[in-house]
């Protein structure tokens, strides 16, 4: 089991945390500073928030000798991705009143607000709390938000699977009342037994935890880079849910320059059928982790470093001894794609949805269009439910078919339909992390450059007669893989200010890991590469062929 006697310094501050409470209520009332405690910048991850502040303005408050503009991220858990018009109406006035305006939708189909200071945590939760939404273990080491397939065109039980995202979320939530205790007012509770907690203890996880579903063919969610990747099985002939395959041990974060780090995809274990076996090998996978993660190096705490230890063999072996029955074999599937559904599309019920293009999750007003203003209004009307992608974006959802044309004229005014249609493949495929400003790990841009150095690469494109080629862009500021750049066709990493990984090699449908290419490139470096890549690329590639398969065939990446 995992090595109790040389823990970091993060797993001493949760068994002393005393349930994760730690000094936040005390942090709160103390009006010196923005910030709170060292040991509470953990221990406030596992409420949802972290810690931040604006990096651009370092320099400048340092010069007047001023502390760092502190503020907090705040992380919403929504299983699945789906917010009702009145949720979403609630939202845009908390994102107003409260933080930088803007709802950032992550790639976990939930959303963020940044910008809080700390005198508004308690009002922005407590707002939250009136719509029935929190923000209990989005991040921290406990499973985080659940994700699933997100659009209801992919399968006519679409519903009944999306079912799952929140049973799961439930079954593997942490006991502690500390959330409720310092955010929502609640009173102390003095019986500690009432929140014993078997799953967590009093450890929790060594590391992070992510769980996604997928309905193939469709792998929109990327769903091998989760720690427990569930794999609809749906039989073609009569429609009916079988099980989910189980896949393992996926996770994209690294370290540069440490060679014990590495993103991994999942690996499938086994079928699962009837949910008290599932509910069953999902609890004790993680208790597996819970036992086994390495929890002295958080760097190597990841699941994906456990399987890897001990093998897959033997965690399968230890899985059936902890749950009492034996996986299934796994059951064929196949993906084509991992793509969301623009524009309008009707499902099998009749109700039409809308996909906008959202760059970089980001819904606000610009010069170009105002998706801010026009989800407010759509929200107004009550004809649209919100459902989030693992793509950062949107679909507005579940609209009767008398109710369309009141949600495309409003699309219509504030520019959303012609902002999506202009939008070309690539930049419709493309992800970029938060970064810069507020992140602390980011080493480069992302979601501030990525558009621009896209508006850069189109005409390359567009040059060799490429231009609706849907190649899949990713881009993140540091290698913890938040963007998931390592399972895109063309992957950047940042290194420093201005400097990126080049990666190629992913395929198209999510299956397969990129490899580094070139290391270090400036803007001109990269597009002078990309340019001489396109260029092979119409010239030597087979018909049909993706342009990460070309990479591969033609091992344009470091052995």
């Amino acid at each position: 089991m995992s090595d109790g006697n040389n823990l970091s310094a993060v797993e001493k501050i949760k068994l002393k945390s005393d349930a994760l409470r730690g000094t936040l209520a005390e942090g709160l009332k103390d009006e010196i500073t923005g910030a709170v405690s060292e040991d509470d910048q953990s221990l406030v991850k596992f409420h949802g928030m972290y810690q931040q502040d604006d990096r651009d303005r370092r320099e400048e408050r340092a010069e007047k000798k001023l502390e760092r503009l502190y503020s907090f991220m705040i992380r919403l858990r929504i299983p699945g991705g789906f917010l009702t018009p009145e949720q979403w109406i609630a939202t845009h006035h908390i994102a107003g009143e409260h933080s930088t305006g803007v709802i950032k939708i992550t790639t976990r189909q939930t959303i963020q607000l940044h910008g809080l200071l700390k005198s508004d945590i308690k009002p922005t939760l407590k707002s939250f709390n009136q719509l029935h939404l929190d923000s209990i273990a989005a991040c921290g080491d406990v499973n985080r938000n659940v994700t699933c397939a997100a659009h209801p065109l992919q399968s006519d039980i679409h519903e009944k699977i999306h079912a799952y995202a929140a049973r799961i979320s439930e079954l593997l939530l942490p006991r502690s009342r500390a959330y409720y205790e310092i955010w929502l007012d609640e009173e102390k509770i003095t019986d500690k037994k009432e929140e014993e907690d078997p799953l967590y203890q009093d450890r929790y996880l060594p590391r992070k935890f992510k769980i996604g579903i997928a309905i193939p063919p469709n792998n929109d969610i990327d769903v091998l880079t989760n720690d427990i990747g569930l794999i609809a099985i749906i039989d073609p002939h009569d429609n009916q849910f079988q099980g989910f395959n189980i896949a393992i041990g996926g996770g994209l974060g690294t370290t540069h320059g440490n060679a014990e780090t590495y993103p991994r995809l999942a690996t499938v274990i086994g079928f699962v059928a009837g949910d008290d076996r599932l509910f069953s090998a999902i609890y004790e996978i993680v208790t597996i982790q819970r036992d086994y993660g390495n929890r002295s190096d958080r760097k190597l705490a990841r699941l994906k470093y456990t399987i890897d230890k001990y093998g897959i063999e033997w965690y399968k072996k230890e899985l059936a001894q902890r749950t009492g029955f034996e996986l299934e074999e796994a059951r064929p599937y196949t993906f084509t794609d991992r793509k969301d559904y623009y524009g309008w599309q009707e499902n099998h019920q009749g109700l039409w949805y809308y996909t906008p293009f959202i760059e970089s999750g980001r819904v606000l007003d610009d010069e170009r269009v105002a998706l801010k203003s026009a989800f407010y209004e759509i929200a107004q009307t009550g004809k649209a439910n919100f459902r989030f992608t693992g793509n950062q974006n949107l679909i507005l959802a579940d609209i009767r078919k008398k109710d369309k044309p009141a949600v495309d004229k409003i699309l219509k005014k504030y520019k959303v339909a012609e902002h999506t249609e202009a939008a070309s493949g690539i930049r419709r495929n493309s992800i970029a992390c938060v970064a810069l400003p507020t992140c602390p790990l980011a080493l480069a841009e992302a979601q501030r450059y990525l558009p621009d150095l896209i508006g850069k690469i189109e005409p390359l494109l567009a040059g060799h007669g490429l231009g609706e080629e849907n190649i899949i862009i990713r881009m993140t500021g540091c290698p913890n893989g938040c963007g998931r750049p390592y399972v895109a066709e063309i992957g950047f990493v940042g290194t420093a200010s201005g400097r990126y990984n080049l990666y190629l090699g992913g395929d198209h449908e999510g299956t397969r890991l990129n490899r580094i290419y070139k290391e270090n490139l400036d803007e001109a470096a990269i597009l002078k590469e990309l340019d001489l890549l396109f260029w092979l690329y119409r010239k030597e590639r087979i018909t049909g062929e993706k342009f990460g398969d070309f990479a591969l065939r033609q091992r344009w990446y470091k052995p």
